[in-house]
């Protein structure tokens, strides 16, 4: 079992910008660094749960992009980022003057990636591995959501989660690059970007990724 985190992430990445976010540096995996071809098996058997803090995924990439060219959005607003991975949503609305960021997200790794991530860019984020979906919608002006439409359960338990968050006042945005169970009724449409990423992770070199906010 891994016991320091933290030595783990920085043995298994290397410090890098985002094609799509290049004012950010992130602890990634690529073709390099020992996780980039590890299976699920090897995974398990070191105790790691597939490791998505490794990687910028288009569409928490796209939602970045986002949040840095409009800070007007986060500006001085307690923002949370849901199921953050390696937290570059979240930083990204730190970099463009949030008040508060907590990055969410199941995997308890990702504690020590954002940590890490959030150093790197000299801010600071929290964090919280509390299933968020079991509650109402935190005390928060902003929920940032990027890539997490890809399972029809937890599609149908997100959109209806935000649209509640929605109705309480919570700005919503949503990053997504067309994942199966990514549903756009009555969301607006802000941005259409083409963000650079490998066949490895994806179907294309290139996602067309869209950045949504709910009407």
């Amino acid at each position: 079992m891994i016991e320091d985190r933290r030595a783990f992430i920085l043995a298994n990445t290397t410090l890098q910008t985002p094609p799509h976010t290049p004012e950010l540096r992130l602890h990634l995996a690529d073709e390099v660094t020992p996780i980039w071809r590890m299976t699920e098996k090897a995974l398990g058997e070191i105790g790691l749960p597939p490791p998505f803090w490794a990687f910028a995924w288009a569409g928490g990439q796209g939602l970045a992009r986002w949040v840095l060219d409009h800070p007007e959005w986060v500006r001085g607003r307690r923002v949370v980022d849901f199921a953050a991975g390696g937290g570059i949503v979240a930083i990204a609305a730190m970099r463009a003057g949030a008040a508060e960021a907590i990055a969410a997200d199941l995997d308890t790794f990702c504690e020590a990636a954002i940590a890490l991530n959030a150093e790197a860019n000299g801010v600071a984020v929290g964090f919280t591995a509390e299933n968020l979906l079991d509650s109402p919608p935190p005390q928060a002006d902003v929920i940032l959501v990027g890539d997490v439409f890809y399972e029809r359960p937890l599609a149908e338990r997100v959109h209806g989660w935000l649209r509640q968050a929605h109705g309480a006042g919570v700005t919503v945005l949503i990053g997504d690059p067309g994942r199966t169970y990514f549903d756009s009724t009555s969301l607006t449409q802000l941005a259409d970007y083409r963000v650079p990423t490998t066949r490895e992770l994806e179907d294309a070199a290139v996602k067309q990724t869209g950045v949504w906010t709910i009407a």
